[in-house]
């Protein structure tokens, strides 16, 4: 008999960031935990350099943090002359270095990982042990386990069952507080001309030595960066400072103004927690725990629906997102709906459109590797539905330029609630509109070289001919659908010369659709 213990690799991704996960709850010199900086993750998609400075910046401080507790940590740099760039070759060579016994790792959340390390674990000639990353609500399976034979999966339904199983905000057992589940149709406000949100919580670091090494290492990436003040939070600490940033200053309006949008207003009353969730710097029951308590203490001071509203975003659609990817993947990122094929205009990579709703919401997305998801459903991903885009390339756009987007988040908001792309598993209808609902929600109209009210001729706003034209090509797969009948009905109403005259202008704008 022997005490010696079996060395064992632990792999921490660098969206696993969670230091309450109970690998780390002891100290266990038999274990070496090993995070990396590699090409295949930063070249998979053309990054914005925020997200690609945040996830570094963050693995790095998190690598330290493990360090300082005493646990034994390797850490590869994006420029180590021993980085082989990928998950597989950097552990196959530690496990040989160092005489590892035992490979250890916890779930990845995107299909492309999970297939890379089973891959990998396969080929090995040690044991293995896969273990939960312990953030989640829900399982993988639990979404397709409760629609089992279902046609339709309701993410009303996933909801409810969600705060049931969790006791979240009910009473008498199994009954919603405040008498109703979902309480969406108080949420939908305009900014008042003369209203100015609370000044966004920021961060200052400085990571000019890491872009310099980003620069080095010949990574490309899209938007704009002062890598002196990065703004965004990068430890468990700082995460917790936004949460309670939040909660105090921002929850009381976060539901009346979270679908409102204004130039120069880039957070409104959002929590912009996502990131640091999505790193699992916090856990999305403390979020939404730390929110309930807040509204239970404010004394009324806090209306429900702007609670309710806050949590279904989390419990609700975060978790059903994941739910709907693990249930449809792979097959689901290639699913095509409408057979869309015209190529990304250019000025998603720049900005410089003439229409303001657009350039406001690319700017800042450039800008800030963010945009709040009005400004991605209805604004950038109504325009490129409308223009008929390549969901592929859609799906390539979001999944580089917000410092969110991970791909089983961001690719069932992107190919199915924006694009539809996925013919209805995520929503019932495609989330497209004239420029009525842009002017609407924001005021992004006025100012803007295209009039809203215009919508054939001289700067008629594109949206305009661009939502009539959608509807007429995509008629024999959307005619029937009983969410969006009386759109053709307006549609039939029409003189025939007022149809043709808005068919001619989609044409023109989609033949010139770099010039808008």
């Amino acid at each position: 008999m022997t005490d010696r213990k079996i060395k064992t690799l632990r792999l921490v991704l660098g969206d696993q960031l969670n230091s309450e996960h109970s690998w780390f709850s002891a100290v266990d010199a038999s274990i070496t935990y090993v995070l990396m900086e590699i090409r295949s993750e930063t070249d998979y998609a053309q990054h914005h350099i925020q997200k690609v400075l945040g996830f570094f910046a963050s693995m790095r401080q998190f690598a330290e943090d493990l360090k300082a507790q005493g646990h034994d940590v390797l850490y590869i740099k994006i420029n180590d002359s021993n980085n082989r760039q990928g998950f597989d070759e950097n552990c196959k060579s530690i496990i040989d270095e160092y005489q590892i016994e035992k490979f250890e790792y916890q779930l990845p959340d995107e299909y492309r990982v999970d297939q890379s390390l089973k891959n990998f674990v396969s080929s090995l000639s040690i044991p293995h042990e896969v273990f939960d990353s312990e953030h989640f609500y829900s399982t993988r399976n639990e979404l397709s386990d409760l629609f089992k034979g279902k046609s339709n999966y309701l993410m009303e339904t996933f909801y409810r069952y969600m705060r049931k199983k969790h006791k979240v905000l009910l009473v008498d057992g199994d009954k919603p507080y405040n008498g109703k589940w979902n309480f969406d149709a108080d949420n939908r406000q305009k900014l008042p001309k003369q209203h100015k949100p609370i000044s966004p919580l920021v961060f200052e670091h400085d990571l000019s030595a890491l872009n310099k090494e980003l620069l080095e290492a010949g990574i490309k990436s899209i938007g704009r960066v002062d890598s002196k003040n990065f703004l965004w939070p990068i430890n468990r600490k700082e995460s917790l400072h936004l949460l309670d940033f939040f909660i105090e200053n921002c929850l009381q309006l976060f539901g009346t103004f979270q679908d409102a949008m204004a130039p120069n207003e880039w957070s409104i009353y959002h929590s912009r927690l996502s990131f640091s969730m999505n790193l699992k710097m916090i856990s999305p029951k403390e979020v939404v725990d730390k929110a309930i308590e807040k509204y239970f203490q404010s004394e009324g001071k806090i209306e429900y629906h702007q609670l309710e509203g806050f949590v279904r975003q989390i419990i609700g659609w975060r978790e059903y997102m994941r739910g709907i990817y693990w249930m449809k993947m792979p097959e689901y990122a290639s699913l095509n709906y409408f057979g869309h094929e015209r190529e990304l205009p250019e000025w998603y990579w720049t900005g410089k459109t003439k229409m303001n709703c657009m350039k406001n919401a690319i700017q800042q997305s450039l800008d800030y590797a963010y945009a709040h998801h009005i400004q991605r459903l209805m604004i950038t991903g109504n325009f490129a539905l409308l223009a008929g885009v390549n969901p592929d390339a859609v799906d390539a756009w979001y999944l580089g330029i917000y410092i969110d987007a991970i791909e089983w988040v961001e690719i069932t908001n992107t190919r199915g609630m924006s694009q539809f792309a996925d013919g209805g598993i995520v929503g019932t209808k495609p989330y497209v509109s004239s420029a009525a609902y842009v002017n609407k929600m924001s005021s992004y109209c006025a100012g803007c070289y295209y009039d809203k009210n215009i919508k054939t001729g001289n700067k008629a706003c594109p949206f305009n001919s661009l939502y009539w034209n959608f509807y007429k090509v995509n008629e024999d797969k959307l005619a029937k659908n009983p969410r969006i009948g009386m759109m053709y009905n307006v549609w039939y109403k029409m003189q025939a010369d007022v149809q043709k005259d808005l068919l001619t202008q989609a044409e023109y704008y989609l033949d010139h659709i770099n010039e808008l």
